[in-house]
C-alpha cells in the first residue's frame, strides 16, 4: 500500500513541469522495431544447449524480428480501437534500418564492418520475408508509424574490437548471427553492445553523426518518408549528436525524463533529469518524454500490468497531460515463444479497452503527431 502511494505521488510530481492539454492524448511508443536480436527458435535452442543462459535475458527469451503472424496478430487487435476521431490505436514503431552483414565481415576476417538494410535481413527468414510488405499495409491503415531508432541497435566500433581481440563468446553470438548477448546470459560477459551511442569521445561523436545521417537517408529511402522523431538506444546520448540531428529533419527527441550522458567511452555517465514533455533541449528539439510503461514480458509475472499503467495514464489525464506510454517490440513477439505474443496482446486488449470505457474522448496519435501539436501551441 504505501509503494503504491509512493509510486502516484512520483507518477504525479512527474507529470507536473512540461507540455499541458486538457486533450486526452494516448501515444504508444515501440522500440527496437527492424533490429536482429534472436535470430531463431533454433538459435535461442543452440544457445541453450552451449550452456548460455538466454532464458534468463529476457530479450534474447522473446525478442526477435516480427513474422507475419506476429504482425497480423498486433494490426488486428489495433483495429478493433478507434478514438473519438475514428482513429484506430497506433503504434509508433521505433525502426533501426539495418543490421550487420555477418558474412562480409567474416569474409573480410573483421577487419572491416558491413551492414545490411533491415529489409534485407527480413527477406533471409522465410517467416519475416514478408514482413516489410505487412509494415507498409499498417502504415497505410494508419496502425503503425515507423520513425528512427537509429542505424543499428549496435556499438559498432566495440563490437568490431571485441571480434577482432577473439573473445570468446562474441563470437559465438556471431557465428549465430546475433551480437546481442548480455551478462544475464552469462557473467563472463562484460562488454553489452546494445548502446548504439555510449560514447562522449569527440572522434566517436563525429563518426556517430556519421551514422546517424546514414541511418536517416536510409529512413527515408525505405520507409517512404522523414522521420521527424529519434530515440537513442538505451536512452543514452551526448547533447553534441543533436544539431546533427536536427540538420537532418528531427524535430522531436522520444525517450525518458533521463536521460544518460556518455562522460568517456562507455565507461562513466552523467545524468540529466529534467527532459519534461514539451521542454526543448539546447539545440531546440522538443522531449517527447515517457510517463506511463506497459512492459508485461518483463512485469506481468510480478504486477498486475494492465491495472499499473492504466493507473499511469489516469494520473497524466488528471493533470492535463498526454499519456505516452512505453512498450518495447519483444511484448508483441512469438517467434521465440507464441504465448509470450499471445498473452501479451491479451492484456494490451484489456488495457485498451479500458481507457476506452473511462475515456470515450481519447484520441490516439503517434509520437511525430504529439510532436507537432507541442510546437504548434
Amino acid at each position: 500500500m504505501f509503494k503504491d502511494v509512493q509510486k502516484k505521488i512520483k507518477r504525479t510530481l512527474l507529470n507536473l513541469p512540461g507540455y499541458h492539454t486538457k486533450r486526452k492524448i494516448l501515444v504508444i511508443e515501440s522500440d527496437d522495431w527492424g533490429a536482429v536480436r534472436m535470430p531463431s527458435k533454433q538459435v535461442y535452442q543452440d544457445l541453450l544447449n552451449k550452456g548460455l543462459h538466454v532464458d534468463k535475458d529476457l530479450y534474447c527469451r522473446y525478442d526477435s524480428l516480427a513474422t507475419t503472424q506476429d504482425l497480423e496478430a498486433l494490426f488486428d487487435l489495433l483495429k478493433t480501437f478507434k478514438d473519438k476521431n475514428g482513429q484506430n490505436a497506433i503504434l509508433t514503431a521505433n525502426a533501426v534500418m539495418a543490421n550487420p552483414h555477418f558474412e562480409k565481415i567474416r569474409e573480410h576476417q573483421f577487419s572491416d564492418y558491413y551492414f545490411e538494410p533491415f529489409t534485407e535481413t527480413l527477406k533471409r527468414n522465410p517467416s519475416t520475408h514478408n514482413s516489410f510488405e505487412l509494415w507498409k499495409e499498417g502504415m497505410e491503415a494508419g496502425i503503425f508509424k515507423p520513425q528512427f531508432h537509429g542505424r543499428e541497435h549496435l556499438y559498432v566500433k566495440k563490437w568490431m574490437h571485441q571480434l577482432l581481440e577473439n573473445d570468446k563468446l562474441t563470437h559465438v553470438a556471431f557465428n549465430m548471427g546475433t551480437y546481442g548477448l548480455t551478462a544475464d546470459v552469462d557473467s563472463s560477459i562484460k562488454v553489452n553492445y546494445m548502446g548504439a551511442f555510449n560514447s562522449g569521445l569527440k572522434n566517436d561523436t563525429e563518426n556517430f553523426n556519421v551514422i546517424l545521417k546514414e541511418g536517416l537517408v536510409m529512413f527515408e529511402q525505405l520507409i517512404g518518408y522523414k522521420s521527424t522523431s529519434f530515440i537513442p538506444t538505451t536512452y543514452t546520448w551526448h547533447p553534441d549528436i543533436e544539431n546533427n540531428l536536427k540538420k537532418n529533419g528531427v524535430k522531436y527527441l522520444q525517450g525518458m525524463i533521463h536521460q544518460r550522458i556518455p562522460i568517456d567511452d562507455d565507461q562513466n555517465f552523467k545524468y540529466k533529469k529534467n527532459n519534461f514533455l514539451g521542454n526543448k533541449s539546447k539545440s531546440g528539439l522538443t522531449y517527447i518524454s515517457r510517463n506511463a510503461h506497459f512492459e508485461p514480458s518483463h512485469f506481468r509475472d510480478k504486477f498486475d500490468v494492465v491495472e499499473d499503467a492504466f493507473n499511469a495514464i489516469k494520473i497524466a489525464f488528471s493533470c492535463q497531460k498526454p499519456a505516452v506510454v512505453s512498450m518495447h517490440r519483444l511484448n508483441v513477439i512469438g517467434a521465440i515463444d507464441e504465448s509470450n505474443r499471445t498473452t501479451n496482446l491479451e492484456l494490451l486488449k484489456k488495457l485498451l479497452t479500458k481507457v476506452l470505457q473511462f475515456y470515450p474522448d481519447v484520441e490516439f496519435m503517434s509520437s511525430d503527431e504529439l510532436g507537432d501539436l507541442i510546437n504548434t501551441n
